[in-house]
C-alpha cells in the first residue's frame, strides 16, 4: 500500500504559536499547509520552512471560505495581543466567528478533526482560582476586550454545536499565557514589554500595583499539548486547559527579567487597563489525567531563551 503523510492545516500558521506548531508537525512527519493573512503573522517566523517540500504557505483570510484537502485542522487564526485585537475589534470578532464557521464547514466536508485554539480569556476576571474547565467565567460582554473574549466564547459554542449537530470531531483547547521566541515585535503583552524595556534600559512598566498574578507556559510545552490532544480519541472534545500552573505576581516577573538581563531599568507603575484580570492560573488536572501532560520548561530557562531571541532581534535592527 502506498504510504502517504498525514496532512495538517494550520490557520495563523505564520504567527507566534502557529509557526512553532508547523515546526513540530513537520518533525512528526506531517505534510503541513500554513494559512495566514499576515495581519500579525510574519514570514520571518516560517522562512526557514519554505524550502521544505512538505511545507506549503498560503496567504488567505479565514473570514473567507477556504478549500483544501487535509486530515486535521488546527484553527489558530486570531490576533492574541490586546494591542492588535483592539485595533480592529469588529474584524477580531469576524475572525473568531466567521473564521470558525468557515473552518468548521471545511472540516465537516472533509470529515477531518479540527482543533480550536481557545483562550483563558473565556474566564474573564475570574472569581474562581485557579480556573477549572467547568468554571463559566466572569466576562464583560461590552468592554474593550470583548471582541476577543466573547469572540472566543462564541467560537467554542460553534464548535460544540457542530459536534452535536453534525457529529464533527472537535478538540477545544483553552490556552493560558504562553511566551517564547517569535513573539510579535509589537506584542504589547507583559513578557515582551518587560524584556524589550529591560534590554534597552527603559523603565519597566507595571500596570496597577503589580500584585495581579499570571502563570506563563513556554511555547514548546504548549505545542506538545496541542499535538497530544489532537490525537486523543474522538470522544475527548475538551475544553481542556493548557498552561503552566506555577503562579507569580507581575511585580515578581518584572524583577526576574531585570535580574536575567542584568538591566539597570527601574520599575514604573502605571494605571491598570480596563477589564485587566486580577488573577490567571490554570487548573491542569484534566490535562495531567488525560494527556499525561504538564509543562517541563521552568520560567527562568524559558525567559533566558526568549531574552536571547529579542537580544538578537534588537541587535539586527540596529545594525
Amino acid at each position: 500500500m502506498l504510504h502517504t503523510k498525514k496532512r495538517a492545516l494550520v490557520t495563523g500558521g505564520a504567527g507566534f504559536l502557529g509557526s512553532h506548531l508547523c515546526d513540530h508537525l513537520l518533525k512528526e512527519g506531517y505534510d503541513v499547509l500554513c494559512v495566514d493573512n499576515f495581519y500579525t503573522g510574519s514570514k520571518r517566523n516560517i522562512v526557514h520552512l519554505l524550502m521544505n517540500p512538505y511545507f506549503e504557505l498560503l496567504r488567505h483570510d479565514v473570514t473567507f471560505p477556504l478549500y483544501a484537502e487535509v486530515d486535521e485542522i488546527y484553527n489558530l487564526a486570531c490576533p492574541a495581543s490586546p494591542i492588535h485585537y483592539q485595533n480592529d475589534p469588529v474584524q477580531t470578532t469576524k475572525v473568531n466567528v466567521h473564521g470558525s464557521i468557515n473552518m468548521l464547514g471545511l472540516a465537516k466536508r472533509l470529515k477531518a478533526t479540527i482543533l480550536q485554539a481557545s483562550t483563558s480569556e473565556v474566564y474573564g476576571d475570574p472569581s474562581v482560582h485557579p480556573q477549572p474547565e467547568n468554571y463559566r467565567g466572569n466576562v464583560n460582554c461590552i468592554g474593550p476586550r470583548s471582541c476577543y473574549d466573547e469572540g472566543k466564547r462564541c467560537a467554542e459554542t460553534l464548535f460544540f454545536d457542530y459536534h452535536r449537530q453534525h457529529q464533527l470531531k472537535i478538540k477545544v483547547v483553552r490556552i493560558f499565557n504562553t511566551y517564547g521566541p517569535r513573539m510579535h515585535l509589537n506584542d504589547g503583552r507583559v513578557i515582551f514589554n518587560f524584556i524589550t524595556q529591560a534590554l534597552q534600559g527603559k523603565p519597566i512598566s507595571i500596570y496597577g500595583d503589580g500584585s495581579q498574578s499570571r502563570s506563563f507556559c513556554y511555547v514548546d510545552d504548549l505545542i506538545q499539548g496541542l499535538i497530544g490532544f489532537m490525537i486523543t480519541p474522538d470522544e475527548m472534545t475538551g475544553p481542556i486547559n493548557l498552561g503552566n500552573p506555577s503562579e507569580l505576581t507581575i511585580l515578581e516577573l518584572g524583577e526576574k527579567v531585570i535580574e536575567l538581563t542584568n538591566s539597570k531599568s527601574e520599575i514604573r507603575f502605571e494605571p491598570l487597563p480596563e477589564d485587566d484580570p486580577r488573577q490567571r492560573q490554570p487548573d491542569i488536572t484534566l490535562a495531567r489525567q488525560t494527556l499525561g501532560w504538564e509543562p517541563k520548561v521552568q520560567l527562568e530557562e524559558g525567559l533566558k531563551k526568549t531574552i536571547a531571541y529579542f537580544e538578537e532581534l534588537l541587535r539586527s535592527s540596529l545594525s
